[in-house]
């Protein structure tokens, strides 16, 4: 199995390479470019931090596209994907309490309410009376769900690979804990969902 899994990320890898480089140089990007036009029309303002928080951002559109492209062939989105897959990898019994699933993730309250319900009546998850506490709920897979995100798992890590298989593994390593760094240093404020951004391909 680790034999497999190396011989598939050096293949990754290596279609990456194939495809051709891309620039190094961060001016001929489109995060560079728009700083350069910055520069010229406001050289009063100081937009060093667009290098970093703006290309961010350009990567978001970019890795949600791709992902989401993947999950498709499983009809789901991101959103829908990581409540199932989160439930998941908390392992046997595969079931969390609502609040304690909201704080893994970075959806609001409202968001993770509405995605629940929506994966409830899809048949992917089962709320009951939490045993440990009468008054609370438990979120927990259904074997439909363990299934769907057991299927799909594997093959957004594999997108995640290809995203990132133009760095090496040291590079990834640095981002990493750079990225981290940034996290850990501003909070991460909880995403709001909105009804473009739920449920699953089957309700669009």
């Amino acid at each position: 199995m680790a034999a497999h899994t190396a011989r598939n990320r050096q293949a990754e890898t290596a279609a990456v390479a194939r495809a051709g480089r891309v620039a190094a140089e961060p001016e001929f990007d489109l995060i560079g470019r728009g700083m350069a036009q910055w520069r010229h029309e406001r050289p009063d303002i100081d937009c060093s931090g667009k290098a970093v928080v703006g290309r961010i951002l350009h990567l978001q559109d970019i890795i949600l596209r791709a992902v989401n492209a993947t999950l498709a062939q499983h009809g789901l989105r991101y959103p829908a994907y990581a409540v199932l897959a989160t439930l998941r990898a908390s392992g046997a019994p595969f079931r969390m309490s609502p609040s304690r699933l909201q704080a893994t993730m970075l959806f609001t309250s409202g968001g993770v309410s509405n995605m629940l319900r929506r994966l409830e009546a899809q048949g992917l998850v089962c709320r009951a009376a939490d045993p440990a506490d009468g008054r609370g709920t438990i979120v927990e897979l259904t074997a439909k769900g363990l299934a769907l995100a057991d299927a799909a798992m594997a093959d957004h890590a594999g997108v995640e690979r290809r995203l990132a298989a133009m760095l090496s593994g040291a590079e990834q390593d640095i981002l990493a804990s750079l990225l981290s760094r940034m996290i850990l240093f501003n909070g991460a404020a909880p995403i709001d969902l909105g009804p473009a951004e739920t449920g699953t391909l089957s309700e669009k």
